[in-house]
């Protein structure tokens, strides 16, 4: 029997290891700069739910004559309260969304910053913060 003599094709250990340590560099360079942004990124989704709500509380507001209480909630906008009349929901499509923490987002009527406020508390789920766990809040803009 002949033995074939042509080298089998393939790649050798050698050059699967320095594929994977170009690409654990490659990774280790751009994966910070990826990443660093999703904290921004959830902020500005957090602020533009609640801009959401806000024209659904002022849709629901001019029909019923009045602002949800705090009791109410947001759920308001998806149920119809018991004694309010003129009611024309849901005023959202959908469920009230949690904010994109997965934080349930707080409501406040009357509020010493306006007719109501509404507030996601951040990555870290509670008052205050700064970074990623800054509070968003439907009366201040991010960054203030």
């Amino acid at each position: 029997m002949k033995r074939d003599t042509r080298k089998e094709q393939g790649f050798t250990l050698i050059e699967l290891l320095i594929v994977m340590v170009i690409l654990g560099l490659l990774a280790a360079l751009v994966g910070p700069r990826m990443f660093g942004h999703t904290g921004k990124a959830r902020q500005k989704a957090a602020k533009s739910q609640i801009s959401l709500f806000e024209t659904a509380i002022d849709t629901y507001k001019l029909e019923t004559g009045k602002f949800p209480t705090t009791e109410q909630g947001l759920q308001a906008l998806r149920v119809k309260p018991d004694a309010v009349t003129k009611w024309d929901g849901p005023y959202l499509p959908k469920n009230v969304p949690l904010d994109p923490w997965g934080n349930i987002y707080a409501y406040k009527y009357p509020s010493e910053h306006g007719d109501y406020e509404i507030v996601s508390l951040g990555a870290d789920g509670t008052p205050g913060g700064e970074g990623e766990d800054v509070d968003i809040v439907s009366w201040k803009n991010i960054g203030e």
